[in-house]
């Protein structure tokens, strides 16, 4: 058995949430502040506030937050501040838009994703509709510098670095698949797939205390959606441009999966009758769930442990 609780939040669209070793976790919503929760009684402090759209979170060993905002790029809160500081605004000269999830090396190096250039976040279905591929995941080197790894992605959004920093996995929202960037070894600078076909749509990833993948399912395939896919490209851009609220709309389920690093399937919790719905993240912890949203002001905790 397992049972779930919300946690409501003073604003909304907590779209990834972390776990911080005393126990708390860690959102952003949607104008910009950085929240901790403590889930045992739901109380609430602001460790930061970006004035910008938060988007994915990482956590060093050394307590600093590592932020994607959507607005201002890849952004650090180190540990014991209060104020962000950029560590990327631009790639190749151009301003980053929609930078959507980050993971972080040893050595420092951190590698990021960004959802779209054709969209905002606000317009995030009409990237799924019109299908094209402008999804990228870069890489930042300690000293700053940053480079582009991948181009060509379904909206990349969630990700996670491989055991020994050999690959880096991201999520294709749009692709309903994990794939995997090469680090390492001889297939290193080349991609493959790491799991296809999934069941819904991922969006971020985290890895457990369990040492699985935890992989967010924002919503299970939509049929319509899915021919939409397969239209020449010249209707899915007029589609795209469409008001959002006559095209597919997600089904609203709590969904989450877990795999480990060899690609199969460990865990698979699905929950159709909860008041909570669209996961765009997940974080375990001790078989204690964290989820977030981007369509609500709180929080889901799913309890495993029963």
């Amino acid at each position: 058995m397992t049972s779930f609780r919300r946690i409501a939040l003073p604003g909304t669209a907590p779209e990834d949430v972390i776990c911080l070793p005393d126990g708390r976790v860690v959102t952003g919503i949607d104008d910009g502040r950085l929240l901790a929760i403590e889930p045992s009684t739901g109380d609430v402090g602001v460790l930061a506030d970006t004035a910008g759209r938060l988007l994915g979170l990482d956590l060093d060993a050394d307590g600093s937050i590592y932020l994607c905002d959507h607005d201002r790029g890849l952004l650090k809160l180190d540990a014991g501040r209060s104020r962000v500081h950029v560590l990327a605004d631009t790639v190749d000269g151009r301003p980053l838009r929609f930078a959507s999830n980050v993971a972080h090396a040893p050595d420092g190096t951190l590698y990021f994703s960004s959802s779209s250039q054709n969209f905002t976040i606000d317009r995030w279905r009409s990237d799924l509709i019109e299908h094209s591929g402008t999804g990228r995941l870069m890489r930042r080197r300690p000293g700053g510098e940053v480079e582009m790894l991948r181009d060509g992605l379904q909206f990349a959004n969630g990700v996670v670095l491989g055991p020994d920093a050999d690959y880096v996995l991201v999520a294709e929202t749009g692709g309903s698949r994990i794939s995997r960037y090469w680090l390492t070894g001889d297939a290193a600078g080349t991609s493959d797939v790491f799991v296809d076909d999934l069941g819904g749509y991922p969006d971020n990833m985290s890895i457990g205390s369990d040492g699985l993948l935890w992989v967010a399912l924002a919503s299970p395939r939509n049929a319509v959606l899915e021919g939409i896919f397969r239209l020449p490209l010249r209707a899915r851009k007029i589609l795209a441009r469409a008001p959002q609220r006559v095209g597919p709309a997600p089904e609203e389920v709590v969904w989450v999966q877990a795999f480990d690093f060899d690609g199969a399937l460990v865990h698979d919790i699905r929950i159709d009758d909860v008041d909570f719905g669209f996961v765009t993240g997940v974080a375990e912890r001790d078989r204690v769930l964290y989820l977030g949203t981007i369509i609500g002001n709180a929080l889901g905790v799913l309890d495993l442990r029963g």
